[in-house]
């Protein structure tokens, strides 16, 4: 499968909302979040069909601003999935956190994807914490 992949390439809310529900189960978010990604995010990637031009793949790029950014939200739409798709949004993200100076790119993963995290995308295991607020 060829697939295009662009960074901070063109979305909408509607086509962004499809993938996530379809990648992370649940409704559809509301408009707005192309916006926050404008607003707040250093980056992101998109992975699209050339054929149809369908956004299959998608990773958040966050920062604080100085050398830390983080990967949210890394999606690849279930016929895309286990080609390579995701592997290289993470590539793609790492190079853009590195062109904007970053030295440090961080990810929180759930057990089930250590194996992509760690093998296929090459980070490294680190202590870390979480509150639920």
């Amino acid at each position: 499968m060829t697939i295009d992949y662009q960074w901070r390439g063109p979305l909408t809310d509607p086509e962004l909302g499809a993938l996530h529900a379809d990648g992370f189960g649940g409704p559809v978010e509301p408009d707005g979040r192309t916006a926050r990604l404008e607003r707040y995010s250093l980056g992101w990637v998109t992975a699209r069909r050339p054929a149809d031009g369908a956004l299959v793949g998608f990773v958040n790029l966050a920062w604080d601003g100085g050398v830390h950014a983080f990967l949210l939200d890394t999606v690849v739409a279930a016929d895309a999935r286990r080609q390579g798709v995701a592997t290289r949004l993470v590539a793609e993200a790492a190079e853009g956190a590195r062109a904007a100076g970053c030295a440090w790119l961080h990810v929180d993963f759930e057990p089930h994807l250590r194996p992509f995290y760690l093998d296929a995308c090459g980070l490294r295991p680190t202590d870390a914490g979480l509150l639920a607020l």
